[in-house]
């Protein structure tokens, strides 16, 4: 099906395919075939983390936002760095599971390095100061990837890799795809300050 005749429905039928319990293997394969049609699916549900993110991030960091340093973890595509760009934020690196998606955040010019990392499962590449950004989903169907960020988050922080800087949940994150929700799903957005310090 062409990107041009997607619908709700059939954005709803693609993300609930994703939720039926992957591995995180599938996972990235998912997002790597989802690819090419995730803007324009996730503009359909109005997708709003991108804007929150950066807007949290902007109102937690007082410096000088050009030279700051900024690891936008599950980048995606890029929409996150697009709305830190605007907040003046220069120095963007961004991690992602999926190929597919680190070459579409490539493109887009707005990241100064990109690298294909799994949050727990890689090294971060950066060890030296800096904001991280991460985001995520609170619906039911994610509750247990969510639960898994949190201590993985939790461990990184007890072994003083970062400190944490905010969590901040968000009712209105995007429009909900489960026939059992309405309106709209809730996320929550992750900000950490990564240790000037190797541990």
């Amino acid at each position: 099906m062409s990107s041009e005749t997607r619908t709700l429905d059939n954005v709803k039928d693609v993300i609930l395919s994703a939720h039926m319990n992957l591995s995180p293997a599938e996972k990235v394969e998912f997002y790597n075939t989802w690819s090419e049609n995730y803007d324009k699916d996730v503009s359909l549900l109005d997708y709003r983390a991108p804007l929150l993110a950066a807007n949290l991030v902007s109102a937690h960091f007082p410096g000088e936002r050009g030279a700051a340093l900024v690891l936008d973890v599950a980048c995606g595509t890029g929409l996150v760095a697009a709305e830190m760009k605007k907040h003046g934020f220069g120095r963007l690196v961004g991690l992602d599971g999926s190929k597919g998606m680190l070459q579409l955040a490539t493109n887009t010019g707005l990241y100064e390095d990109v690298r294909q990392c799994m949050l727990g499962e890689d090294q971060l590449p950066v060890t030296w100061g800096g904001l991280v950004c991460m985001t995520t989903r609170s619906n039911r169907d994610n509750l247990l990837y969510k639960a898994c960020l949190e201590q993985q988050l939790k461990i990184m922080e007890e072994e003083g890799l970062w400190s944490c800087v905010t969590t901040t949940e968000v009712e209105e994150w995007e429009r909900a795809v489960s026939a059992d929700e309405e309106g709209y799903i809730g996320g929550c957005v992750y900000i950490y300050r990564v240790s000037d310090v190797k541990p």
